[in-house]
């Protein structure tokens, strides 16, 4: 009978955090590579130029991919000849190896599960707890699959329970583009299709950590139901036009998974939830000789890319910027921004619109008049760094805010990720503001132009405080434009029609 120690166990787990923070695995390195190579969109180009490059840099650094470093997702299969010498619960190990993976002292992990989700939403400060599904299996083994998901990508989950006779691709394709770029593509899209509403999300869940092998599937021709979906829905979706980072282009989708299970004679309950650009997920077994190993891709797996900013670039000086300047700047132009900027995000501007409704003043040194905000929260730095690595959050949480922000306190300009939406995109245009986007999941690329860091307000808010950025030469592009042009309608747009133009497009 095989025995499996608790300290084994809550090893395995937290090593196995500690590196899918860092690694990408190996075959979402080689499908990135091969869609940098295809990708014919400048502007998705240079975003997936700019993920594979910071995916490298982290891998030599063991620093994380992304600053959002998820929320834990874990699914057991205990052999039911497993014995476990331990006096804790299966649950109770899962969440000792997060909190010592999150708070390990050379590679901090940002810790952003909160609890009290309807009141407080007080910070756990570990990351702790983590989602567990455990089943019980034939066998002497523990088979674990870990993952651990960026909100920005679990928020764009979706749900539905169509008739038997309607399309599950019409579904998909309508629901797609409403699920905007927040989810950072290009990535990977699962459904769970059957069962009931609880397994349907389940089996979507567990099918994300899944190797790509679509062009495999390709390669030697669909058999089944199910694999014949998944071409029709991979090249379906990627004539959408989205494109990485929902700027228009070839790629959106790296693969689609899809997992069935008997269902209600009267049902097809569908689920879909995407991974996204940091892509974070490892499979280890246990079988009593001793905590699980994992081995990094090799530094040659990645692609010989390096990044760097056009030469016709415009390069702006945030200190001192005036509104004529931000009025010249066209949707789609890249930027390099040197100088001094804030940042904030939910809990920061929720405690603004608070202090606002109340009659309050903001607090003493947090002024926003003339300067921009950076949606963020960096993880903690390590060693000699100025802050860990800081990539941008989904912009669209912070659209109820918008016009609180620009119409109070004098704020110039907004930095984030993903489309903003109509009632922020209005409000922009209506203050003649402007909102820029850096790439998701180049969070270390990005840290690296941030010089210096100071907390400035709400320091109670951990990784959501405001600070003050010193910056040079971040990268970042025109979203929506002082006149309230927004280049995630006008990129895919335009990439939809020159895709559906390529007559040699579905057989790649």
């Amino acid at each position: 009978m095989t025995v499996i120690k608790k300290q084994d166990f809550i090893d395995s787990i937290a090593d196995a955090l500690q590196f899918i923070a860092c690694y990408h695995p190996k075959d979402f390195i080689q499908a990135m590579a091969k869609a940098y190579e295809k990708e014919s969109s400048p502007a998705a180009k240079d975003a997936i130029a700019q993920i594979l490059v910071n995916s490298r840099m982290c891998a030599e650094d063991k620093r994380p991919i992304c600053q959002d470093t998820g929320i834990v997702n874990v699914f057991i299969k205990v052999g039911m000849d497993v014995q476990w010498q331990t006096d804790q619960s299966i649950d109770d190990m899962v969440n000792e190896g997060v909190r010592r993976a999150y708070l390990h002292p050379d590679n901090v992990l940002r810790a952003s599960v909160v609890e009290d989700p309807l009141g407080s939403r007080r910070n756990t400060k570990d990351n702790s707890p983590a989602v567990t599904h455990t089943e019980m299996i034939l066998g002497d083994k523990v088979e674990v699959h870990i993952a651990a998901k960026g909100g920005g990508s679990e928020n764009k989950a979706k749900f539905t329970i169509l008739n038997p006779s309607d399309s599950v691709v019409d579904w998909v394709l309508e629901t797609v583009p409403k699920m905007g770029a927040g989810w950072c593509p290009p990535g990977i899209i699962s459904l769970g299709v059957g069962g009931t509403a609880e397994k349907a999300m389940l089996m979507a869940k567990e099918s994300l950590m899944e190797s790509i092998d679509i062009q495999d599937l390709l390669e030697r021709g669909a058999q089944t139901a199910a694999e014949k979906l998944r071409v029709e829905l991979y090249e379906k979706i990627n004539q959408l036009g989205i494109g990485a980072q929902g700027l228009g282009g070839l790629t959106t989708v790296l693969d689609v998974k899809i997992s069935e299970y008997p269902t209600h004679a009267a049902s097809l309950p569908v689920a879909m939830i995407p991974n996204c650009a940091a892509t974070r997920h490892t499979h280890f077994v246990l079988n009593g000789t001793g905590p699980a190993e994992f081995e990094p891709p090799a530094l040659s797996d990645w692609p010989e890319i390096t990044w760097q900013a056009a030469e016709n670039t415009r390069h702006v000086d945030l200190d001192s910027i005036t509104q004529a300047d931000i009025e010249q700047w066209q949707p789609g132009e890249t930027l390099l921004l040197s100088g001094h900027l804030l940042t904030g995000r939910d809990a920061a501007h929720k405690k603004i619109a608070d202090l606002f409704s109340q009659g309050q003043s903001l607090p003493d040194g947090l002024d926003f008049n003339g300067r921009f905000i950076y949606y963020v929260g960096p993880v903690d730095p390590v060693n000699n760094e100025v802050v860990g690595p800081a990539g941008p959050t989904t912009a669209t949480r912070m659209d109820k805010f918008t016009d609180i922000m620009l119409d109070k306190t004098g704020l110039l300009g907004m930095i984030g990720k993903a489309e903003r939406g109509e009632i922020a995109i209005n409000s922009i245009k209506q203050h003649k503001s402007v909102y820029l986007i850096a790439v998701g999941g180049s969070a270390y690329l990005v840290s690296k132009a941030i010089k210096s860091s100071r907390i400035v307000a709400f320091e109670e808010l951990g990784m959501e405080a405001v600070r003050e950025f010193y910056i040079e030469n971040m990268p970042v592009t025109v979203a929506v434009d002082s006149q309230g042009e927004s280049v995630h309608k006008s990129g895919p747009k335009e990439w939809k029609q020159k895709i559906a133009d390529i007559p040699v497009h579905k057989k790649t």
